[in-house]
């Protein structure tokens, strides 16, 4: 069975948070987190602090994070060819990650570009990080329909996922950003695109209401997916979207889950246990 891939997201948990959580809090949290053991670490973003106030201090939690060989590779989030270029200037970085919402309403809300103006910050980013030997991630928002009346097809997202995988984007992520997805699309989604596309690491960042989580990861998983987002507790979602009622994957559901169908994760329950209380400290 192919290895699971497990990215951890308290950026995405944190930047919608009501209240400026500190600098040390976040410090400590991700250290933990680094000590579970997980794939990747969506630890921070490069963005407006007027937009993301909470993703403010990012540059000053990079340096304290305790990063080993073992360590969960970083990836942060750049919402322009500018905070790309500051990302890249960090050696600890690997990946960067870049919302491309196929809704041109929720694009512009997301980082104040259409859909097309977006294209080409992909094509700079991507220069960027191969410049700097980083990974560009693309996120594929409202990859599964959005609330705003903009035209949607599921045949949309495939032909807006090969423009990208024409640019030489090795890993894309399908993002579920208000939680409409179900078992059916992401079928559809990942039984025809995993086949086309065997050089490219396709994921699913999937929200999810409390009771929706598991069909999700299951049809997702039983078509080939092998790399999923996910937050402890399920916090997060989009602030962007303004749908406080969606969140996360909890990764917690999500480790039971894919214990249960005998995946090997290698992680540390202990130190996962011990993250879960930690949350439970800091998102109140």
């Amino acid at each position: 069975m192919q290895p699971v891939k497990i990215v951890e997201c308290p950026r995405d948990a944190m930047q919608g948070w009501p209240h400026i959580i500190q600098t040390a809090d976040k410090v400590a949290y991700l250290n933990q987190l680094l000590k579970v053991g997980f794939d990747v670490l969506d630890f921070g973003s490069f963005v407006s602090p007027e937009v993301i106030p909470q993703m403010a201090d990012t540059k000053a939690v990079l340096p304290q994070l305790q990063l080993n060989s073992g360590s969960a590779k970083l990836l942060a989030i750049v919402a322009n060819t500018r905070g790309a270029s500051e990302a890249c200037a960090f050696d600890e970085i690997t990946y960067l990650g870049f919302p491309f919402s196929i809704s041109e309403t929720f694009q512009l809300r997301n980082t104040n570009k259409t859909i097309v103006q977006s294209l080409k910050e992909v094509e700079g980013i991507q220069a960027l990080c191969l410049r700097h030997h980083k990974k560009l991630l693309i996120y594929i928002s409202m990859g599964f329909g959005n609330p705003y009346g903009d035209g949607y097809s599921v045949d949309l997202m495939f032909e807006w996922f090969r423009k990208l995988a024409g640019m030489g984007i090795e890993v894309i992520s399908l993002a579920d950003t208000v939680g409409v997805a179900n078992p059916k699309t992401i079928e559809t989604a990942f039984s025809n695109l995993i086949p086309e596309f065997p050089g490219i690491e396709i994921g699913g960042h999937f929200h999810s209401t409390p009771n929706t989580w598991q069909e999700k990861i299951e049809a997702a998983f039983t078509y080939g997916c092998t790399h999923f987002d996910s937050s402890l507790k399920g916090i997060g979602g989009c602030p962007m979207a303004k749908d406080e009622l969606v969140g996360n994957i909890a990764t917690e559901n999500l480790v039971w889950w894919l214990e249960q169908k005998d995946v090997s994760l290698n992680l540390d329950m202990e130190a996962l246990a011990e993250a879960i209380e930690m949350a439970a400290r800091i998102f109140v």
